[in-house]
């Protein structure tokens, strides 16, 4: 979510019904040293929501001391980033290059743990190249004190190949006390509500399901409560388009245009011929110009000719228990027979 989670899009997204907890992109903790004024300015809160920031870093003074800094700040949870598979990220041995080294891990959490006595979280994938220790990761996390756990059910080596193997948060939540809070492939409304129930997670975290659906909150609250979903038409998607974009000037965000650009990758996506539509959109110079071009596809589309119905639809793949060993992409697991606390 680097980029796209910004305090206007956390701010958009906590106006909708059906939203818990808003999360900061993350935040890097340099082993050269804090900068204080800056963990203090990603404590923006959004009315309406709880607010956590994540941190990544693994140099334990430092780690310890920005936890303080967030939790002082106002943050209601402070999250450990065990997951980001980027080049530049691993190669400093933070992100999900933690994974291999447990020891380190349980380190910086303990450290996390022992300056704040708010809610303390950490977002892992299931492995690095392999998920044979992903309940053991999560085990080494509980120990050390995090309050709850978040799982993105692939491996540093998948990126964002492949469709997420719901079974590897079944295994964990089977393994540890503390809460577990699946995420990955929640492409619809009807899939949080089926990862709650295939896998008994505690909670469903969404990410690129919420920039590609900013509805999907709304709809998950309406199925819980057993009402019809709002199904958005393209008016409502170049409507969302212009709020995000009035927010971003009202922020006075200097180049408002990348971080539109991002949400317009996932926008695009609900339509058939959303890569050819986005190949458009990105080469558009202004805000403007990018408007003109997503208004020539949306504007006046009804709601039954966009891919985003709770129910499900056709244009993506959403995660789930079910194996598919024919997919080479898929992350093997390893770890379902390590067994459960009692």
């Amino acid at each position: 979510m680097e980029g796209v989670t910004h305090p206007a899009f956390r701010a958009l997204i906590a106006r909708r019904p059906g939203v818990g907890v808003v999360c900061t992109e993350f935040v890097r903790i340099a082993s050269t040293g804090l900068g204080e004024r800056h963990l203090r300015e990603q404590v923006v809160r959004a009315p309406g929501a709880a607010l956590s920031v994540q941190v990544m870093g693994n140099h334990l003074e430092h780690m310890a001391e920005a936890t303080a800094i967030v939790a002082a700040a106002g943050a209601d949870i402070v999250d450990l980033n065990v997951g980001c598979p980027a080049p530049r990220v691993v190669r400093k041995g933070v992100g999900s290059a933690m994974l291999k080294d447990p020891e380190l891990l349980r380190r910086v959490v303990s450290c996390m743990r022992e300056r704040t006595s708010g809610c303390l979280s950490a977002k892992i994938r299931a492995g690095f190249d392999d998920s044979a220790g992903a309940v053991s990761i999560a085990r080494v996390i509980e120990a050390a004190g995090a309050d709850f756990i978040i799982v993105h059910p692939r491996r540093r080596a998948d990126f964002y190949q492949g469709v997420a193997d719901w079974r590897i948060i079944r295994a964990i939540k089977q393994a540890v006390r503390i809460p577990v809070i699946g995420n990955g492939d929640v492409w619809y409304a009807a899939d949080a509500l089926r990862m709650r129930r295939e896998t008994g997670c505690d909670g469903v975290m969404i990410g690129r399901g919420a920039l590609r659906n900013p509805w999907i909150f709304s709809q998950i609250e309406a199925l819980l409560g057993g009402s019809e979903a709002p199904r958005p038409s393209g008016d409502d998607v170049l409507a969302h388009y212009d709020e995000l974009e009035q927010m971003l000037r009202a922020m006075q965000i200097k180049t408002p245009l990348g971080m539109l650009k991002e949400q317009v990758r996932y926008l695009a996506r609900v339509v058939p011929d959303g890569a050819d539509l986005m190949r458009s959109a990105l080469r558009a110079m202004t805000p403007d110009e990018m408007r003109s071009v997503l208004a020539a596809r949306f504007s006046g589309a009804a709601a039954d000719g966009l891919d985003l119905a709770a129910q499900g639809g056709p244009l993506e793949r959403s995660g789930s228990v079910a194996t598919d060993d024919n997919s080479p992409r898929r992350p093997a697991l390893h770890a379902a027979g390590d067994g459960a606390c009692a």
